[in-house]
């Protein structure tokens, strides 16, 4: 294989492990200012809830942004409908506390895969990174060993430049891989950590809710953000 090419198969190998490393980096840096701002709303509203004097009344709480508000918020809205629409068709012909578990249920779903988005994208590039780099190796191996077939000489000077290629491509191939693996594998831990705390929090509801005996009363209008939507996609 020409010299030009197999420098050019090495050169691509490079730049695109640059690339994982940008990507990487900016998933990174996402994902721990998406954690940093869910927590810190989830925070300010459990401290609002848990302060209300009744169900009622944290009913009538504005809709803050963050994943237990939301969950909190689908809540509610199940109970008034329960109430305001009961056995006039499917979607309402569940029991009260069927219809409240399953909304609960299926908006922690959304919360989880909401912030489950881009983890797929670091373990790919965690698995597949070192893979691309031995890629390049192999190819900066071939490009020495033509030189030295070319030049029929297996000096420094000859072998150097394809080796030094070579061994480039290995060391960034490890480098952009194990901040991926890590970053995902924390990640992944904070997920679980998350999840956990919204299912306890939608059993913390389920029981406030059987003490009211699944029904609220709308007082006032509830003021609603415009964007439902939590943290990065």
């Amino acid at each position: 294989m020409n010299d030009f090419y197999l420098q050019l198969i090495v050169q691509g190998a490079l730049y695109a492990l640059i690339l994982f490393s940008i990507v990487t980096w900016v998933l990174i840096v996402g994902k721990a200012w998406q954690n940093w701002t869910l927590a810190r709303q989830d925070r300010v509203f459990a401290r609002k809830f848990w302060s209300a004097s009744s169900l009622d009344a944290a009913a009538q709480l504005d809709r803050e942004f963050g994943p237990k508000a939301r969950v909190a918020g689908v809540g509610f809205d199940a109970l008034y409908v329960s109430d305001a629409a009961a056995d006039t068709d499917l979607e309402h012909s569940w029991d009260r506390k069927e219809l409240l578990e399953r909304h609960l249920r299926q908006q922690i779903q959304k919360e989880y895969a909401s912030r489950e988005a881009g983890l797929a994208v670091l373990a790919s590039v965690g698995s597949t990174a070192p893979f691309v780099g031995l890629f390049g190796t192999v190819f900066g191996i071939i490009h020495a060993l033509t030189s030295i077939s070319k030049n029929a000489s297996a000096s420094i000077d000859v072998v150097a430049g394809p080796i030094g290629e070579a061994l480039v491509a290995t060391g960034v191939g490890i480098a952009v891989a194990v901040p991926a693996v890590l970053a995902y594998n924390f990640y992944v831990r904070r997920l679980k950590v998350a999840a956990l705390d919204l299912d306890n929090y939608a059993s913390d509801l389920l029981n406030l809710a059987q003490k009211s005996h699944y029904r609220l009363a709308r007082l006032t209008p509830v003021a609603r953000p415009h964007n439902l939507k939590g943290g990065l996609a």
